[in-house]
């Protein structure tokens, strides 16, 4: 049974990971299963596979053609998953050249959407979160630059739904108000 795909983005440091994770808890305790599925982890599994990479965040740092082929393959890994899925990852990827799509038409096409969702914050609260988390590396962005990604994460999922049909519905995550993103999220999900 094909399912519904649900596509959840933000930008690094906006707690998409965290809101995806509590409203699946939610779900499953109302019965609603969900797999969640995180695409950049299929891009990584692959590229470390192939030699491309050694961790994580030097993703971004490959070039656009070893993306895009990265992009396909997790595409239609993930297209072929039955049941309800939501698929974690990024409208856009800040590279040294610039934004790149994180979803283009290719793996839009592969996926068939049915919601897209942005989680955002304010940008003063990205940023902390970003310098709190010793787990990764992140960039260190200013507040006009984590401004402009958050606005250019808006245009482009216009520009997915325009593509593919489906709504867009954006969720705010800021601090100590996780609940209510959650009940946003499991809403939307039901």
């Amino acid at each position: 049974m094909p399912g519904r795909k649900i596509i959840i983005t933000g930008v690094p440091g906006v707690g998409k990971t965290t809101v995806i994770n509590e409203s699946i808890l939610r779900l499953k305790e109302e019965g609603v299963d969900f797999q969640s599925i995180s695409f950049g982890s299929f891009m990584f599994e692959m590229a470390v596979s192939k030699g491309l990479v050694k961790d994580r965040d030097d993703m971004r740092k490959l070039s656009r053609d070893e993306q895009k082929h990265l992009q396909q393959l997790a595409a239609a890994a993930i297209g072929k998953i039955n049941g309800d899925v939501i698929i974690d990852t990024h409208a856009s990827v800040k590279t040294p050249k610039g934004y790149l799509a994180g979803l283009p038409e290719w793996v839009l096409r592969e996926l068939k959407p049915d919601v897209f969702v942005i989680v955002e914050t304010d940008e003063d609260q990205i940023l902390l979160r970003r310098l709190s988390d010793m787990t990764r590396v992140r960039d260190v962005d200013g507040f006009r630059a984590l401004s402009e990604h958050q606005e250019f994460n808006r245009a482009i999922a216009a520009a997915y739904a325009m593509v593919t049909g489906c709504t867009v519905k954006i969720i705010k995550n800021p601090d100590h108000l996780l609940d209510k993103a959650v009940s946003d999220m499991v809403n939307l999900l039901r």
